[in-house]
């Protein structure tokens, strides 16, 4: 008999933003196959098998995830956030086109959770509440020509913007070639929110004007929203919000 495999999405660190559906799939799974940090958010119990694995082999992970599945085992794949934004719904799929006979019989779920975007946006308020769009600025398998492209044509069409992955020791550069990007061509100060591990005990959330910002207010554990034009910041006694208008002016 085929098994299944279930990819899910942990949500961000605190274990309250994951999902009903996601317990109930972690309770019934007989292997769970991870990235280290993901697996140690999962408590170990009896009939169930962990795999814990390095950065970079997603690939890999989801081979071995299929692999166990085809021996009828009922495999869960875990990510942070959610499974289908940068994470291991589409290296699942990947796998699985390559040899789409061979996985016919297995079952396959994805389960979503709470993106790390969309709980920094909620930290500060309602960035995000007209057109945005969302930005990998690693450059691991995608070349750095094409994400300055998309954080130019971003900007023309005045979307705010949340970028992932700003800025690595392996990658120092792109996030300053980003904010020199949105400085040459915003003609504003618009806020920009710096979220540092959302819903950790070591949370931040820091609101910048555009034209004071440095490559070295982000890292990994950092998620950037940058607001568009219509972005405002709100006061309220001493807290600031960031909020986009529903509403957009009408061109004349």
């Amino acid at each position: 008999m085929k098994g299944r495999v279930i990819v899910a999405g942990l949500g961000p660190s605190d274990p309250a933003h994951i999902t009903p559906l996601v317990t109930q799939a972690i309770n019934m799974a007989t292997d769970v196959i991870g990235y280290i940090p993901y697996i140690a958010r999962i408590q170990p119990r009896d009939g169930m098998t962990l795999h814990a694995t390095d950065n970079r082999v997603e690939v890999e992970r989801a081979q071995h995830a299929l692999e166990l599945a085809y021996k009828g085992r009922i495999v869960l794949i875990v990510s942070s956030g959610d499974p289908g934004v940068f994470a291991m719904a589409a290296a699942l799929f990947e796998v699985v086109e390559k040899d789409s006979l061979k996985w016919q019989d297995i079952e396959i779920e994805i389960l979503p959770g709470i993106t790390a975007m969309l709980a920094a946006a909620a930290k500060a308020g309602a960035p995000l509440g007209h057109d945005f769009c969302v930005i990998n600025l690693s450059d691991n398998l995608k070349p750095w020509s094409i994400i300055e492209k998309r954080v130019q044509l971003a900007l023309a069409a005045d979307f705010a913007i949340a970028f992932y992955n700003p800025r690595s020791k392996s990658r120092p550069a792109g996030f300053e070639k980003t904010l020199t990007i949105l400085k040459e061509n915003c003609a504003d100060n618009r806020p920009v929110i710096f979220a540092r591990n959302v819903s950790c005990e070591d949370e931040s959330i820091n609101i910048v004007p555009l034209l004071k910002t440095t490559a070295n207010m982000a890292d990994m554990r950092t998620l950037v929203i940058v607001g568009s034009s219509q972005s405002r910041l709100v006061l309220q006694h001493n807290k600031k919000w960031v909020y986009t208008p529903r509403h957009y002016p009408m061109l004349p």
